[in-house]
């Protein structure tokens, strides 16, 4: 049995962890409303753009003349995954979902006779990944020292994805990430990104005019198409930060109720300590009172 002292050592130790878990949710709680509101800013963008891109493809019959960013290799051999994940924990299972997605889908490429490689992006995750995969690992892109990824870092992972697809590394490219829901729901999910998909356009309305493009479809989607690529790895670090603070919000404030639980246990249990042990030394007085 814990003597006295070392119980209301642990109570002091669960304590000061109460009041760093209590102060990083309030943290995570702050920079989340900024996080959100981004993610679901850039939301309506790349969904207009998708829909612009759906109309301009959607006049072009795809072949080998077409952009390769949208025709592809004409291989599906090679499957880059590009994992993104953050660069601190405290978060939960949101790093370790996106991992493990992408895991799953890792197997299932290989059950299929596919080539796996990996494109790791943020330095959580990346241990699991290594110790499963350590060969596999074709290039990552370091963001410790970007306090929150943005544009730039989106466009820097674009170009570097772009140099390699063209030095012919691999086939096709999907990007692993979560997305928002709320601050307790966090999807991670998987879209392909190169080659870009041929979103679906929308059937024209009734009457409605014909447009016609002016370069022709193909040079204006050879200037789009990199664009797009941007946006959807730019969407994704959005969403990622949103999830991630979300993710920690909850998962700080899970921590801080359990040490609140854990405090009162301990409280009661060095309570009754202490009490056993006055009795024990009452008991003790007065037999020694009586043997007088």
């Amino acid at each position: 049995m814990a003597s006295l002292k070392e119980l209301k050592g642990r109570i002091n130790s669960v304590k000061s962890t109460q009041k760093i878990t209590k102060a990083k949710q309030m943290v995570a709680a702050a920079k989340l409303r900024k996080a959100q509101t981004a993610a679901e800013a850039a939301r309506p963008y790349a969904g207009r753009l998708a829909a612009v891109m759906a109309s301009i493809a959607g006049k072009i019959t795809v072949s080998d003349s077409s952009p390769k960013l949208l025709a592809g290799t004409g291989k599906d051999q090679v499957h880059l995954l590009v994992v993104a994940n953050s660069d601190k924990g405290l978060c939960g299972a949101f790093n370790s979902n996106i991992v493990k997605a992408a895991l799953v889908t890792a197997r299932e490429l290989e059950a299929q006779g596919k080539t796996v490689l990996f494109y790791l992006v943020g330095r959580k995750g990346r241990a699991v990944i290594r110790r499963v995969y350590p060969k596999a690992i074709l290039a990552s892109f370091d963001t410790t020292s970007v306090r929150e990824p943005g544009y730039a870092e989106a466009e820097a992972i674009a170009n570097e994805l772009l140099a390699l697809y063209d030095d012919g590394k691999f086939d096709v490219a999907h990007l692993f990430f979560s997305r928002f829901q709320s601050a307790l729901a966090q999807i991670p999910t998987q879209q392909q990104i190169i080659p870009v998909p041929t979103p679906k356009a929308e059937a024209p309305a009734a009457g409605g005019a014909a447009v016609d493009y002016e370069p022709d479809e193909e040079e204006i989607l050879a200037a789009l198409l990199p664009r797009y690529l941007r946006t959807q790895i730019f969407g994704a670090l959005l969403e990622n930060a949103a999830s991630e603070q979300g993710a920690s919000m909850t998962a700080m404030d899970n921590a801080t109720r359990n040490a609140g639980d854990l405090i009162n246990k301990l409280t009661i249990q060095y309570n009754r300590s202490r009490q056993a042990a006055i009795t024990t030394e009452l008991i003790e007085i007065i037999a020694g009172a009586e043997a007088l």
